[in-house]
């Protein structure tokens, strides 16, 4: 979106018994001292945000941890205008976010374009919650139809001073409508934005789409290293050495992004055949490590 293991189970301790004789007319049993107990299973990782979306339906998100940004986006020409409280973004009673995607104007939102065809929301945790590394993840269910452009993504904390795409970016999860069954993992920094980011496309089975369920997004991210995965499969890692000379802008904190865009340079417009209102359905989204 362009500006833009577990730990394994303690083992119990075996015992084992062996027979020994002791002398020619009587036989005893011997046992063998206790085997050496196993090592300390890993502690798991420490969390470091959570928001599982759990209030009344209707209700806004917990401003404590988020931030709605408002306004249109003409750096991808995006046809929608993204609003604040709770119209486009609210609780829905049953533990998750949904972001809602509407093909209205009740407010005479005026977009790049002119007068904005659509609303949506647009969330991140700047200022609110910042990490450098460690494992992000959410569980999601994206819309559906041509022109619809949801993502989950990061941007580092320092783009207020060097601008992007020279503040990095992260997108953990991409999906464009016309693509209803991948979804796209990409790096953006200094000579790499845009259509020349460093990425891949993971796309599911048997035209499976991933508007018909809920599914999870991750990357682990370390020192010079990320790594995408989806439903804990990984399909791709990127290191500097991907990067062809270029400044890697990844080793600084970074903070979250969820959004629903609509229309753009790269979804395209919506057209008769997309249904309104579309939803983004988030379940969770957590962050542990660092």
């Amino acid at each position: 979106m362009t500006v833009l293991p577990l730990p394994l189970p303690r083992l119990r301790p075996r015992r084992r018994a062996a027979l020994g004789a002791l002398a020619a007319a009587c036989c005893a049993l011997a046992v063998a001292p206790a085997a050496a107990s196993a090592p300390p299973a890993p502690r798991p990782a420490a969390l470091a945000f959570s928001d599982d979306f759990d209030g009344p339906a209707g209700a806004a998100v917990d401003g404590g941890k988020w931030q709605l940004e408002t306004g249109d986006n003409v750096n991808n020409h995006e046809g929608q205008y993204y609003t604040s409280g709770n119209k486009n973004a609210a609780l829905d009673g049953q533990g998750n976010l949904v972001i809602t995607a509407r093909k209205e104007n009740p407010a005479d939102y005026q977009c790049w374009y002119g007068r904005c065809e659509y609303t949506s929301a647009r969330l991140n945790t700047a200022g609110r919650f910042t990490q450098a590394y460690g494992h992000v993840e959410a569980r999601m269910k994206v819309p559906r139809g041509q022109g619809m452009w949801p993502a989950f993504w990061m941007l580092g904390t320092d783009i207020g001073s060097v601008g992007w795409p020279n503040c990095g970016e992260i997108d953990v999860m991409e999906n464009v409508g016309f693509e209803p069954g991948t979804v796209h993992g990409t790096l953006h920094g200094p000579g790499y934005s845009g259509s020349g980011g460093i990425g891949a496309a993971y796309t599911l089975p048997g035209g499976e789409a991933f508007a018909d369920k809920f599914h999870t997004f991750a990357v682990d991210w370390s020192p010079n290293k990320v790594t995408w995965s989806v439903d804990g499969r990984v399909y791709q890692t990127r290191t500097p050495a991907d990067l062809g000379g270029k400044q890697w802008a990844f080793n600084k904190p970074f903070f979250l992004i969820l959004n629903l865009a609509v229309g753009g340079y790269w979804p395209g417009d919506p057209n008769g055949s997309t249904v309104f209102p579309q939803k983004l359905t988030v379940d969770y989204v957590r962050v542990t490590g660092g």
